[in-house]
């Protein structure tokens, strides 16, 4: 392996990724990831969510998956959504397991707080568009516009 950008964040990583390339595809590779941008080692992550370091190493590689409750401390420990972890736990297709999750957790310019809130937000949208679309004559979307009229008409009153 070369490296050619190994960039700020990346530098005592564990190598071999293109940040331009790489998305989390699982929940292992979406914890060692935020751990990496943390800055924490797998060893203070291990002690600090209760759990050994070979069972958090098992974890990142998607050999063994998490307890919710090991999930929750892990997702306290990093800072993020337990929802956001939760998504990734099924098959690539489930709902939150998507690109924009990816996107706004890959980014080294958010804070751990503003990528939590990010992702937040963005789950109550589609949360909100979805309950709108089950509903007949709500007023939502017509189909196949799209979904992007800001201002729409009520739009704030559902949120």
């Amino acid at each position: 392996m070369t490296r050619q950008d190994a960039g700020p964040a990346g530098a005592g990583g564990s190598g071999g990724s293109d940040d331009d390339e790489v998305r989390p595809s699982s929940l292992g590779e979406l914890i060692r990831r935020q751990r990496e941008l943390a800055e924490l080692p797998m060893r203070q992550l291990a002690q600090m969510v209760g759990i050994s370091n070979p069972y958090l190493s098992q974890i990142e590689r998607g050999l063994r998956a998490p307890s919710e409750k090991v999930l929750g401390a892990i997702a306290e420990n990093l800072q993020l959504s337990a929802d956001l972890l939760a998504a990734h736990t099924g098959d690539p297709g489930a709902p939150g397991a998507n690109p924009v999750h990816a996107a706004v957790e890959a980014d080294p310019d958010l804070t751990r707080s503003q990528r939590q809130a990010l992702v937040e937000m963005y789950e109550t949208y589609r949360e909100v568009t979805r309950a709108r679309r089950r509903r007949p004559g709500a007023g939502g979307t017509t189909p196949g516009a799209g979904g992007t009229t800001p201002g729409a008409g009520g739009d704030r009153a559902d949120l």
